[in-house]
């Protein structure tokens, strides 16, 4: 198994045992994990459920909504950037087809 593979795996199985140390299901558990997608998400909801202790599938499902949204919103960000330096450099440097 590689890294990137155990790590994921070890991630999302401290998720689940986080998600059913406050007695819900073991599969709302593997669905948070499915939807969260990395292991840095998956800890941080697995911090989240430790220290909140949230009484409600609701207040969990909130909280794996609000980390989605600033996993978007931090792509968006970082593409929004890069295109922007590519722009730079275009502005800069032109298309580098002139005869100059």
């Amino acid at each position: 198994m590689d890294y990137n593979k155990k790590n994921w795996t070890c991630s999302r199985d401290n998720l689940v045992r986080a998600v059913r140390s406050l007695d819900f299901p073991e599969e709302f558990g593997c669905e948070i994990a499915k939807n969260l997608g990395s292991p840095k998400a998956m800890d941080r909801m697995t911090a989240y459920l430790l220290q909140a202790k949230p009484k409600s599938i609701e207040m969990v499902v909130d909280e794996m909504l609000a980390i989605c949204s600033e996993i978007e919103a931090w792509k968006v960000k970082k593409d929004s950037l890069e295109a922007n330096a590519r722009y730079n450099e275009l502005l800069n440097n032109g298309l580098g087809n002139d005869d100059e």
